[in-house]
């Protein structure tokens, strides 16, 4: 007999590590997991930033000082987050990312090394680290940050989309080979979201923010829990039948005109 449950979408009992935890997007996840009833454990390569993180989201959140380029170590990576949060991985949010603005003349083999290294290969590392463990326990939900820019073209970004382009494959075959072992891989694509950084740039240059609004159907930007929020639901109970999907959160951009 079916038995629903009466709080699909949280967390309780979950424990989440999340790259580039300590800012933007990243901590806008943790947050809205922590509302949810998860603890999270941020990494991100400075210590000061990931403090001032986790001062603003209390006791169910905990950090490690990590850069995960350095791919060898991922395992180790994984092992202190679980003693970090005192529990085993349950969620893997591959958040962290690098950005590279250049026309497509212009972008060397080693500019493209170093996106890639960031977005594709340390996302593989970590991704691989969790495996053995979320199989082991039946269950674990695997989440990719990619972007709006796999889907549209953006002038200038050719690493950064190519890399977030190469989630979509990334979770399709995860989804392949681990839903039937209880682990599920998905993909968030956000389009223009808040941050210090995004409101700097387009309140400097007002042609540019006129056309960025003029693309999104809901005639905003979006923030950082907005995204969180899709990563509560993606995570939770509420989408245990969701998995190899990316999923965009935009505002319509992407399909916009």
């Amino acid at each position: 007999m079916f038995t629903p449950n009466p709080n699909p979408f949280r967390l309780d009992h979950e424990t989440a590590l999340i790259t580039g935890g300590g800012s933007g997007i990243g901590l806008g996840i943790a947050r809205c997991m922590i509302q949810a009833g998860a603890r999270v454990v941020l990494v991100g390569r400075r210590e000061e930033q990931l403090v001032k993180a986790c001062a603003e989201l209390g006791s169910m959140s905990s950090f490690l000082a990590h850069d995960i380029t350095r791919l060898d170590a991922a395992s180790d990576l994984v092992a202190a987050a679980q003693n970090a949060g005192q529990s085993p991985l349950t969620i893997l949010v591959n958040n962290a990312g690098t950005h590279l603005k250049k026309f497509a003349a212009d972008t060397t083999p080693e500019d493209f090394q170093i996106v890639f290294n960031t977005h594709v290969l340390a996302a593989h590392a970590l991704t691989r680290a969790v495996i053995p463990g979320m199989v082991t326990q039946g269950r674990g939900s695997i989440l990719f940050t990619s972007s709006m820019a796999a889907f549209m073209g953006v002038p200038q970004v050719l690493a950064y989309a190519a890399a977030k382009s190469a989630y979509f494959g990334m979770v399709s075959t995860l989804s392949a080979e681990l839903s039937a072992k209880g682990v599920r891989v998905n993909a968030i694509a956000p389009g223009w979201i808040f941050s210090d950084m995004s409101r700097k740039a387009l309140d400097s240059d007002p042609g540019r923010k006129a056309k960025v609004l003029s693309r999104i159907q809901m005639g905003r930007m979006g923030n950082p829990d907005d995204v969180g929020h899709a990563a509560v639901y993606l995570c939770s109970p509420a989408a245990e039948y969701v998995t190899g999907v990316t999923l965009p959160v935009d505002g319509g951009a992407s399909v916009g005109f």
